[in-house]
């Protein structure tokens, strides 16, 4: 499978706009984050399509589905400003019980349903569009790197899991500075959704003809195997970060968080690592 600047663009943009569906469906991050990540990976979608190339069914669905991306997260970020008055649920109704012990006002209550003061609530299934519509330009992106369709599925949408989801949960551990009554539960889930993508896409890029042979001596990759090596090493330290930035998570102190974004910075170097040296071997 062939290495380009645009699918990569493209998994990145799908993954992490995945990932910030996962957050944001709770409710209980403030609606700055939204705006970072959507900016974020709305640009990211507009590099995916000024550096596509090539022709073929495949490249022009991915083509569009960037464009698309682009659209859907320009459109939700643009709803999220206009309801930001409204403010998000969770995060309103801890402000209300911090204002109820401080002040010990006991008729001062949350807000509550999908409704806040001055209108309604920014609703987070409109986050789901854009990673959709990349998912769906990634099946096309698979036709177009070659390799076996299947295969080169699997591997581009789990790279795309693993990239987008390592990304947000470090953008996430810095949201705690502005957010510091934030529970652990939203950047612990990214964790975790990471732990379960990794040992799928490593396998996807071990199964033949994949990495294993590149190990073996079966592949040359150019370098006498120190690609080959330099992949297992990453994969085997962003799987090995992602344990150490549960167990920190676990402790009480808030400082914790901060040491786990410091851990979740190395975690994306080798999760590329990962994802970007293995195709780059592996590219005819």
């Amino acid at each position: 499978m062939t290495l380009d600047l645009s699918t990569v663009l493209l998994q990145w943009a799908a993954g992490g706009l995945f990932g910030l569906w996962v957050t944001t469906r709770h409710r209980v991050v403030g609606v700055g984050y939204g705006w970072l990540l959507r900016s974020t990976f709305l640009l990211l979608a507009v590099g995916a399509v000024l550096t596509a190339q090539g022709g073929g069914t495949g490249a022009t669905v991915s083509r569009l589905a960037s464009a698309g991306v682009a659209l859907a997260a320009g459109v939700a970020l643009g709803v999220s400003i206009a309801r930001r008055s409204v403010g998000v649920r969770g995060q309103e109704e801890e402000k209300a019980r911090r204002r109820e012990r401080v002040a010990a006002m006991a008729d001062r209550a949350a807000p509550g349903g999908d409704d806040g003061p001055g209108g309604r609530e920014f609703d987070p299934r409109l986050d789901l569009v854009a990673p959709i519509v990349g998912f769906v330009g990634l099946l096309g992106a698979a036709s177009a790197v070659g390799g076996p369709y299947p295969l080169s599925l699997v591997r581009l949408v789990t790279g795309a899991l693993l990239l987008g989801a390592v990304t947000d949960a470090m953008l996430l551990g810095h949201w705690y500075l502005v957010q510091p009554g934030l529970a652990r539960d939203p950047i612990k889930e990214l964790v975790l959704l990471i732990a379960i993508v990794w040992p799928i896409e490593v396998a996807a890029f071990l199964w033949p003809t994949g990495m294993a042979q590149a190990l073996d001596g079966t592949i040359d990759d150019g370098w006498g195997g120190l690609l080959g090596w330099t992949w297992a090493v990453s994969a085997l330290t962003t799987i090995g970060l992602v344990g150490l930035t549960w167990l920190t998570l676990r402790e009480r102190q808030y400082s914790a968080v901060m040491a786990a974004t410091g851990l979740l910075y190395l975690a994306i170097l080798t999760g590329f690592g990962t994802d970007l040296v293995a195709r780059a071997v592996l590219a005819p």
